[in-house]
């Protein structure tokens, strides 16, 4: 069984009228790689100030352990934080600047200069000791960051968006980089981020915020798989939505009516009930070119392509249909059939029955 590290319970937060967090109840596991994830706004990186100890909640509890820690003030928590514009000292070398925390603590020079090399070579930068701040690119900046954090062994590291200034293919390899830091020294990361496939790619579990509630937490796969709601599909990759209704339920299976079109969707854990108005909604890389106009269990759309846009693994298809309004496809199949699909084409598209989820109309 996982051991519970941090618990947010019946967390408010408010800024004069403002409500910036909402009834926040959320478990934290040792061990574990969890992101905050939400639009601007959304109350992710509040919550972290909350629990780094910068911020104090207008309500509820925060436990680190089993204890209580809402009067520990920041420097007295085991926490350590990483922020977006890493907050290094440019009057310091690399070395001093790792070392800094080892100082205010009194540790010995001695010492000191062991676990600076040792963590300077987890980050990848033995060697770079003497250099300063200024002569490093975006990511060994971020390295040096995460070094100076992570060498007070702190029992939690809070990532508040770090990887926002590099460019995309840097920011791929520090998400690898966090992922095996994370890994090798089983310590739990807390990132906050709006990028969802940053969250996707790290994260052992996620919690997707909106306007300061918790909507949705669960892995990755879950969330892509099964949100709850239309807000997370559409904000957990792309989504295509139908409007349909509700015509019988049985023990595994939902019927709905979709343009006087009859399908048996797999039934979730979402309570639903006869007659409702509900959406049905598919992944755009679900859908398949239709060249078998005998193809069954499913749905069938008769679309016109409005935008093409190559993206190298794939294409993405802006389109019009009569059925559903405007919507996406992702076709990941051969060049050569992207080549004959262009603005203007009509083409027939097919979406498999279980690969259509049911979700309440809100």
């Amino acid at each position: 069984m996982k051991k519970r590290i941090v618990e947010f319970k019946n967390i408010n937060k408010n800024y004069k009228d403002v409500v910036a967090v909402k009834n926040f109840n959320l478990e934290i596991y040792e061990g574990e790689f969890l992101t905050l994830l939400g639009p601007s706004g959304c109350g992710k990186t509040t919550s972290l100030r909350i629990l780094a100890g910068f911020e104090k909640p207008s309500k509820g509890e925060v436990y680190l352990e089993e204890q209580q820690i809402n009067e520990i003030p920041s420097y007295q928590r085991p926490i350590n934080m990483v922020f977006q514009n890493y907050a290094l000292f440019p009057h310091m070398n690399i070395f001093d600047n790792v070392a800094y925390g080892l100082r205010q603590k009194k540790i010995s020079e001695e010492v000191i200069k062991i676990e600076v090399g040792k963590f300077l070579s987890l980050v990848r930068l033995e060697g770079y000791e003497k250099r300063n701040i200024w002569q490093l690119s975006g990511g060994q900046q971020q390295r040096v960051a995460l070094a100076r954090a992570l060498i007070n062994k702190p029992k939690i590291l809070l990532l508040d968006e770090p990887l926002a200034a590099l460019d995309k293919k840097l920011r791929k390899e520090m998400q690898i980089e966090l992922q095996n830091l994370q890994k090798n020294l089983n310590i739990t990361f807390i990132l906050v981020t709006h990028d969802q496939e940053e969250a996707l790619s790290m994260s052992d579990r996620i919690c997707v915020m909106n306007e300061g509630n918790i909507i949705q937490v669960g892995s990755p796969n879950d969330l892509y798989d099964l949100p709850v709601n239309k807000f997370v599909a559409n904000f957990i990759g792309k989504s295509n939505f139908i409007k349909c209704e509700i015509k019988s339920i049985t023990e595994k299976f939902i019927e709905v009516n979709s343009n006087n079109k009859i399908l048996n969707l797999n039934k979730n854990s979402l309570n639903f009930s006869q007659n409702d108005e509900v959406i049905m909604s598919f992944r755009p890389e679900k859908l398949k070119i239709n060249y078998d106009a005998n193809l069954k269990n499913g749905l069938s759309l008769k679309a016109k392509v409005l935008n093409k846009i190559f993206l190298g693994e794939y294409t993405e298809y802006y389109l019009s249909s009569n059925e559903i309004g405007e919507f996406y496809f992702l076709n990941t199949n051969s060049r050569e059939e992207d080549k004959k699909i262009n603005p203007g084409t009509e083409i027939n598209l097919f979406i498999d029955e279980r690969d259509i989820i049911l979700l309440k109309n809100n």
